[in-house]
């Protein structure tokens, strides 16, 4: 069976940073594209990352910049790097694990992932 389990989430300042891990079992993080995904309160879950086997990044317009997706082959486990946060990044953030070896230049919608964590909560207060 496929697992995915979110860490690192918290409070944290605007311009601070977190980094959320996403340990995996089942499921081998370097063959795959692999997402980040939040969800804020009365909004739709939204793709803010994606790197695919070949190492490949995308990211969405309001984190370019300020988010850098990652993985680390030997603990097969994703990353996100968050930095000079803002109020409006406050979210549940979810891991996402798909069967696709290409994130085929884009991020993916929320339906072409297979796998899902639980989410880890982050929050900016000013």
């Amino acid at each position: 069976q496929v697992r995915l389990v979110e860490s690192g989430g918290g409070s944290v300042q605007a311009g601070g940073s977190l980094r959320l891990s996403c340990a995996t079992s089942g499921y081998t993080v370097s063959r795959f594209c692999m997402g980040w995904f939040r969800q804020a309160p009365g909004q739709e879950r939204e793709g803010v990352a994606g790197i695919d086997s070949d190492g490949s990044t995308i990211y969405a317009d309001s984190v370019k910049g300020r988010f850098t997706i990652s993985r680390d082959t030997a603990k097969n486990t994703l990353y996100l790097q968050m930095n000079s946060l803002k109020l409006e990044d406050t979210a549940m953030y979810y891991c996402a694990a798909s069967v696709f070896a290409s994130c085929g230049w884009r991020l993916l919608s929320r339906e072409e992932y297979m796998f899902w964590g639980q989410g880890t909560q982050v929050t900016v207060s000013s």
